[in-house]
């Protein structure tokens, strides 16, 4: 028997094979990062961070028991049931509770109507080159200009309006000199009795006006608005907005006296929001 014929080894063929695999295994692009291929030279994009946050607290809990009672007076006269009723608040209808939720409470009483809102949005870049920090900062700023505050009284120099000193616990924040509010904010509200701090004329005070806030948050701005809804209702509604991260939340608090001469007290009123606001961005960063 003859040994069987050995297969006759191909060199072109190896030679080919080798080039084939050095194709595939080099000259690839780094993991983690984009090459560009088009003309001029090839360059590596490298992809925006993702936000903090990728979910949101509920709502309507998060808010103190405690602080409920303090910025809803009017439900301490209310039946027990009626108060838990008051105090549980009513969720906001979203679509994605990871994107954006709220809450809203109100009460009222034979002198006066207070309610609440707040509201938390989860900021998503769609552009791989823009983060999702940058992309919520982005947002934020539209609302601050909304608000009638540009983005350079973050500097504390408002253009052409010398910047005030805050009153009451306002810190450093600066403010715009315009000290008339006018509109028509959603929700009512008041506290019982004459107020001490807002004049009678309805402007707000010195160094309480609409501005830029130091914190909470890495941006953050307070509106306040004095409006008359009604023939004679005086109602006010104080606004604070901060962005931390990727998530601007907004605390909306009005009120509303029941008695037409009283108007709401400005300094009141922004203690009490930015206190909340205060509460909610230490709850974000647990």
């Amino acid at each position: 028997m003859q040994p069987k014929a050995r297969k006759a080894y191909v060199p072109g063929l190896a030679a080919l094979l080798v080039a084939v695999v050095a194709g595939c295994s080099g000259g690839g692009a780094t993991d983690g990062a984009v090459t560009d291929t088009k003309p001029g030279g090839p360059s590596t994009a490298t992809t925006a961070q993702p936000g903090k946050y990728r979910t949101l607290r509920e709502p309507c809990g998060s808010v103190p028991r405690s602080m409920l009672k303090d910025l809803l007076p009017g439900a301490a006269s209310l039946p027990e049931d009626q108060q838990t009723k008051v105090y549980q608040g009513t969720a906001s209808v979203t679509y994605d509770t990871d994107r954006r939720v709220g809450c809203s409470w109100k009460a009222t009483s034979p002198d006066a109507a207070n309610q609440l809102m707040i509201d938390l949005e989860r900021v998503v870049s769609y552009d791989p080159s823009v983060s999702d920090a940058d992309r919520a900062q982005e947002v934020f700023t539209r609302k601050q200009t909304a608000a009638g505050l540009s983005p350079s009284t973050a500097s504390g120099t408002p253009g052409g309006t010398p910047s005030a000193s805050g009153k009451g616990g306002t810190g450093t924040d600066t403010a715009p000199g315009a000290t008339t509010q006018t509109g028509s904010p959603s929700g009512s509200g008041s506290p019982s009795g004459a107020p001490s701090g807002t004049p009678s004329d309805g402007t707000t005070p010195d160094g309480l006006e609409p501005r830029v806030l130091d914190g909470p948050g890495d941006a953050a701005f307070l509106d306040d608005v004095l409006a008359r809804p009604g023939a004679a209702a005086q109602q006010r509604t104080v606004s604070v907005v901060f962005r931390t991260s990727n998530v601007i939340v907004t605390v909306r608090y009005s009120a509303q006296p029941a008695h037409p001469t009283v108007v709401p007290d400005s300094k009141e009123l922004q203690d009490k929001a930015r206190g909340l606001a205060r509460t909610l961005n230490e709850q974000l960063n647990e």
